[in-house]
């Protein structure tokens, strides 16, 4: 497998990038498995083992504090964190934050780095959540997980966090941008508070259908044999695909939702899902910030040892939701 073989693409690739594609590839060379050729179970310690290759390094916090939040199926692991200076006196609007990773690999842990640098950057507390997995649990397991701990927090339990209840936002990259556009439109449905939503190169259809599909299939981290397996684990049925909750472009309405910044990556075979799904937010009145980074692929929120343009991004990402604050202050 060439990766970033397309070479007009490659004119306009992220020099970055390139180098995280050359290391997949020289991995792949020496006999690391591609997705779906090996279980779940060990595609996750695999994923875990090499994160630290692209780490970037992580600013000092206030707190940070493991909890367990009650679920549907038993307690949900999550991660709190505070920015440097803030006391538990101090309220402040919180991000409730779901990880990547197929809906199947992926944990707080992996994300750790991400909920850093945003509660860092945006000065305002994070809950990292860790919701179940599939194939173990099948959809809709991390919808009713996500669902679970945004409850927990309009509810109040988290206030001896100093969790400003009435700023609540969420946000995820890939599955757990599709579980954060679940949850808005949830939290509209439910007449509940949330103040925006963060999607960072969000999943919002199950289809795999679209220009970017098609041109980014191989060669650029996540592929559509890759796309498949994720979805095959996480799916229980073929009838799972049109359902809102997994698709969530489907929704049959998205008047109503709170302000969304929506990032895409050029070279990513996702970016049209990003695209349209921020197109019908704005068709339905929906605030909508955009923003492609297009040089970028799909993963490099997660990529920061490697590449600058993460920074870059979360920096803008928290921005967004300290705007989203500052308007109803």
């Amino acid at each position: 497998m060439k990766y970033g073989k397309n070479r007009e693409k490659a004119m306009t690739l992220n020099q970055q990038a390139q180098i995280v594609l050359d290391m997949i590839a020289k991995a792949e060379a020496n006999g690391a498995p591609r997705t779906g050729e090996i279980e779940a179970h060990e595609l996750r310690e695999i994923y875990k083992s090499t994160r630290s290759a692209y780490t970037p390094k992580v600013p000092e916090l206030e707190l940070i504090e493991e909890l367990s939040i009650p679920g549907i199926k038993g307690d949900i692991p999550a991660r709190f964190y505070r920015p440097i200076l803030a006391t538990k006196q101090d309220k402040l609007p919180v991000l409730i934050y779901f990880h990547g990773g197929g809906w199947t690999i992926g944990d707080i842990d992996t994300h750790d780095p991400v909920c850093r640098l945003l509660a860092d950057s945006g000065k305002f507390s994070v809950l990292n959540v860790g919701y179940r997995l599939a194939p173990e649990n099948k959809f809709p397991a991390a919808v009713e997980d996500a669902w679970s701990a945004y409850n927990w927090v309009v509810d109040g339990q988290g206030d001896y966090l100093g969790i400003d209840t009435g700023a609540i936002s969420v946000g995820g990259d890939s599955a757990g941008g599709n579980l954060a556009t679940v949850v808005s439109i949830m939290a509209r449905d439910a007449k509940l508070n949330l103040i925006c939503q963060a999607l960072i190169y969000p999943a919002t259809s199950f289809y795999i259908e679209s220009d970017s599909q098609r041109e980014f299939a191989e060669g650029y981290f996540l592929t559509r044999e890759g796309q498949k397996w994720y979805h095959s684990q996480y799916l229980g049925s073929d009838e799972d695909r049109d359902n809102w909750k997994a698709s969530p472009i489907f929704a049959d309405s998205l008047e109503g939702l709170a302000p969304a910044y929506i990032l895409t990556c050029g070279f990513d075979p996702l970016r049209d899902d990003g695209l349209v799904y921020s197109e019908k937010l704005k068709k339905s009145g929906v605030e909508v910030v955009y923003r492609c980074f297009e040089g970028q692929i799909h993963g490099f929120i997660t990529m920061g040892g490697i590449i600058d343009e993460t920074i870059v991004a979360i920096n803008e990402v928290a921005s967004f939701i300290s705007s989203q604050y500052q308007k109803i202050k």
